[in-house]
This record gives structure tokens, C-alpha cells and sequence, in this order.
């Protein structure tokens, strides 16, 4: 059984950071690209970014470019989601995603507040 789960969402101020995972299970995840969303309130989804299997990432959010990185831990099945210079306006809720044998996973998502 695929599980993507997300954790690490919280409240912080502009300018802070914040790192958020995503714990897989029930599949080859050293070989699964493993894409991160955001969904603001009253706003569409939007992807921000994936990460091959080897570990590069192409951005697909100009917006978060220089401020956002991604990494996995093969050891652990976890994906991250470092964000840096937390502006108001990346507050959403977070999601890893990723294409499992033709089926697309999605995790439950963890909430991201920006606010002083």
C-alpha cells in the first residue's frame, strides 16, 4: 500500500524557515520522482518543484527558486522540502506527490503560516 505522509508544517514569521518531509512506504522509492505542491486558501494548486531519482530538482515556480530545495534520504524513504525567507504569501497547505505505476499519490498535506 503507497502512503505518502506529510510532516513539519507550522506557524512562523517572514524571513524564517521551515523544512517539511514526506515518509513513503509501499514503494521503490529510490527510483520514484517525488514532486512537491501548494494549495493557498481560494487559490489553485500550484507545483512548485521535482526531484528525480537522482536528486536533481527542476523548479516548475519561479517564485520559490532560491529559496526552496529538496532532498531524500533513501535510508529513511523520506523526501524534504527546505524552505528558506518564508514570505507571507507561501502560506498554503504543503503536498508530496509522486506517479506510482501509472497512479498518482498524493499525501494529506501540512499547513504552512507566514505571518508576523
Amino acid at each position: 500500500q503507497v502512503q505518502l505522509v506529510e510532516s513539519g508544517g507550522g506557524l512562523v514569521q517572514p524571513g524564517e524557515s521551515l523544512r517539511l518531509s514526506c515518509a513513503t512506504s509501499g514503494f521503490n522509492f529510490g527510483n520514484a520522482i517525488m514532486n512537491w505542491y501548494r494549495q493557498a486558501p481560494g487559490k489553485e494548486r500550484e507545483f512548485l518543484l521535482s526531484m528525480s531519482h537522482d536528486g536533481t530538482t527542476t523548479y516548475h515556480l519561479d517564485s520559490v527558486k532560491g529559496r526552496f530545495t529538496s532532498s531524500r534520504d533513501l535510508t529513511k524513504n523520506t523526501a524534504y522540502l527546505q524552505m528558506n525567507n518564508l514570505k507571507p504569501e507561501d502560506t498554503a497547505t504543503y503536498y508530496c506527490h509522486s506517479w506510482i505505476l501509472f497512479e498518482q499519490y498524493w499525501g494529506q498535506g501540512t499547513q504552512v503560516i507566514v505571518s508576523s
